[in-house]
C-alpha cells in the first residue's frame, strides 16, 4: 500500500535462493542454485526481526488466511467466550488486525529509509509483534477491558516506533502518520468501549472512522507511488498528476472523515454524507484515469496497484447509493476492505518484500495467482449479490475462500523470503 522503499539493488538480483554473481551471501547462508521455495529454512529465524516488514507481512498474511476459519467458528458457536463476536469482531480484526499489521510493517521499513534513522528491530520489534498477537487472542476471551487496552496500545507502540526517528531527523513531511496511528488507537477504544457499554456510542462508529483513516492513508500513498511506479516500469504509460485533482481527492477524503465523525456524534442528514461521497468518488476516478491504468496490463506489480485503487471510487459511489438504500451497505464496505485494501496490500507486500530482500522486482506465477484470488474475492463479494438474487450467502462463502487462498499462498510463497537473510548480503 504504500511508498517506494525497495532498494535499487533489487532490480539486478535473482529470486529466492538464486543469488546472482554480484550478490554476496550473508555469512549464515549456504548459497545454492537448487534451493526449493518449499524447503524449510536452514538458518535461524533471526532475519525475521531485522526490519519491520518481515514479521508483520508474514503475521498479517497468516492471520488473514486463518481468520476466515475463526469467523466460521464464531458462527458455529465454537468460541462462546469471545466478548467481541459476530460482524463487529470480523470488522475489528480485518482493520485492527490484518490492515494495521501491514501498515505497521510498511511504516517501520519506510521511515528508516526516509530518515536514515533506526526503527524497531530485534527484541523491540518482537515485543511489538507479540503485542499484536496478544490483541488477536484477547478479543476471543471474555476480558473486554484487557482486549481494549492491548489493542489500543499496538498503534501507539507503532506511533512511537516511527515518531522517534521522524523527530530525530526533523523529517516533518510524514509526521502525520503518527497522528493517524493515534487516531486509530482512539477508534479502537471507541469500538471496544461502545461494545462494553462504557460509552454511549455504537461500536460501529469506531470502525467507520478507522475505515476512513485507512482510506486516507491509501489515497495519500497511492498518489505518491502508483504514478511513479507506473512511469518507472512503463515509460510510455505517461501517468500524470494534476495539482487540482490531487487536492480534490485528498481534501474530499479528509472531509469524509470529518463528516463521519460529525454524523456519529450528531446524526447529521444523509444528504451531507452522500454529497461528500459523490465528490470524492469523482475526484478519485479522475485521478486514476490520469495514471493510464490501461497501459499497465503487461506488468503485474503495477497493474495490481491500479486495480486496487480502482476500487476506491467504486466504494465511494456505492456508499453514496447505500446512503439512500439503493444498494446494500455491506457491498460498499467490502469494495473498500476486500477490493481496495486487499489488492493494494498484497501488491505492496509483494513489491516491498522482494525489494527489501534484494530480489528482482518481478511478479512470478505464484504472485500473479495471489493477485487474482484476492481481486476475485472482491468481485464475487460485491457484484455477485447484485447480479444474482439469493446469492448473498454463496458470495460470502466463495469470497472468503478466495481471500484466504490468496493470502495463504502469499504466506507459503514468502515464508523463506521473509525469514532468510537478504540474498545480496546487505542488512535489512
Amino acid at each position: 500500500m504504500l511508498i517506494p522503499i525497495e532498494d535499487a539493488a533489487a532490480k539486478s538480483v535473482a529470486r529466492p535462493g538464486v543469488p546472482t554473481a554480484a550478490a554476496r551471501p550473508a555469512a549464515t547462508e549456504t548459497p545454492t542454485s537448487t534451493t526449493s521455495w518449499l524447503q524449510w529454512p536452514r538458518w535461524p529465524l533471526w532475519p525475521l526481526w531485522q526490519l519491520g516488514f518481515r514479521p508483520f507481512y508474514l503475521l498479517a498474511a497468516i492471520f488473514s488466511a486463518l481468520s476466515i476459519a475463526l469467523w466460521a467458528a464464531q458462527y458455529g458457536g465454537l468460541l462462546p467466550l469471545a466478548y467481541l463476536h459476530g460482524p463487529i469482531w470480523h470488522a475489528h480484526e480485518m482493520l485492527f488486525g490484518f490492515t494495521l499489521a501491514v501498515m505497521t510493517g510498511f511504516l517501520f521499513t519506510a521511515v528508516r529509509n526516509w530518515t536514515a534513522q533506526p526503527t524497531p528491530t530485534g527484541l523491540t520489534l518482537a515485543g511489538i509483534a507479540a503485542l499484536w498477537v496478544a490483541g488477536r487472542v484477547l478479543v476471543l476471551t471474555p476480558w473486554g477491558v484487557a482486549a481494549a487496552v492491548v489493542n489500543a496500545a499496538f498503534p501507539l507502540a507503532a506511533a512511537i516506533g516511527i515518531g522517534v526517528p521522524l523527530a530525530r531527523s526533523g523529517h516533518r513531511r510524514n509526521a502525520f502518520f503518527v497522528a493517524l496511528l493515534v487516531l486509530l488507537s482512539i477508534a479502537i477504544l471507541a469500538t471496544h468501549f461502545g461494545q462494553l457499554g462504557v460509552i454511549d456510542l455504537p461500536p460501529w462508529a469506531g470502525i467507520r472512522v478507522a475505515l476512513d483513516v485507512v482510506l486516507f492513508v491509501i489515497a495519500v500513498i497511492g498518489g505518491r507511488v502508483i504514478p511513479m511506479f507506473t512511469n518507472h516500469a512503463i515509460p510510455r504509460a505517461q501517468a500524470r498528476k494534476l495539482p487540482i485533482v490531487e487536492r480534490a481527492a485528498l481534501g474530499a477524503t479528509l472531509l469524509l472523515l470529518a463528516t463521519d465523525v460529525v454524523v456519529a456524534a450528531l446524526d447529521a442528514p444523509r444528504i451531507v454524507t452522500a454529497s461528500v461521497l459523490g465528490v470524492a468518488a469523482l475526484a478519485h476516478a479522475v485521478r486514476l484515469v490520469l495514471w493510464n491504468p490501461q497501459r499497465t496490463l503487461r506488468v503485474p506489480l503495477v497493474w495490481i496497484l491500479h486495480a486496487g485503487y480502482a476500487w476506491i471510487p467504486l466504494h465511494l459511489a456505492l456508499r453514496a447509493l447505500a446512503e439512500y438504500g439503493l444498494v446494500a451497505a455491506p457491498l460498499s464496505t467490502h469494495a473498500l476492505t476486500i477490493g481496495a485494501i486487499g489488492a493494494l496490500t498484497i501488491g505492496m507486500m509483494t513489491r516491498t518484500a522482494l525489494g527489501h530482500t534484494g530480489r528482482v522486482l518481478r511478479a512470478d506465477a505464484f504472485d500473479v495467482t495471489g493477485f487474482g484470488l484476492v481481486l476475485g474475492a472482491g468481485l464475487v463479494r460485491v457484484f455477485l449479490p447484485m447480479a444474482v438474487a439469493g446469492a448473498y450467502l454463496g458470495s460470502v462463502v466463495l469470497s472468503a475462500l478466495l481471500w484466504s487462498s490468496g493470502f495463504a499462498l502469499y504466506a507459503v510463497h514468502f515464508w523463506l523470503i521473509l525469514t532468510r537473510p537478504r540474498v545480496d548480503g546487505r542488512a535489512g
